[in-house]
């Protein structure tokens, strides 16, 4: 039998949830970085592929950049788990 979830949050949910300024920081922080010109273009790169491919807007798998530069469709679990701590890199190997 698969273990229960709980509605606890983690680490992260509970430092922000004490201590709000620190939360408006991280808020502001996210936003200037979602605006720079290079996270554009990384957004703008997987939309216009994802459209040419005919599954924008349908929910379905990502697009995952490769350590060779190309996109390949992934299991968005697969896709998001990887996100460069530790030993893993953040580009799938290909």
């Amino acid at each position: 039998m698969a273990p229960r979830k709980t509605n606890k949050p983690g680490r992260t949910a509970s430092y922000y949830r004490e201590n709000p300024e620190a939360y408006k920081k991280k808020l502001k922080y996210d936003t200037q970085y979602g605006k720079s010109e290079e996270k554009r273009n990384y957004r703008s790169e997987l939309k216009i592929a994802r459209r040419r491919r005919g599954i924008d807007g349908k929910g379905g798998p990502d697009l995952s950049h490769t350590t060779s530069g190309k996109l390949v469709l992934e299991n968005p679990k697969t896709n998001r788990a990887r996100n460069g701590h530790g030993r893993n890199g953040r580009l799938k190997r290909g």
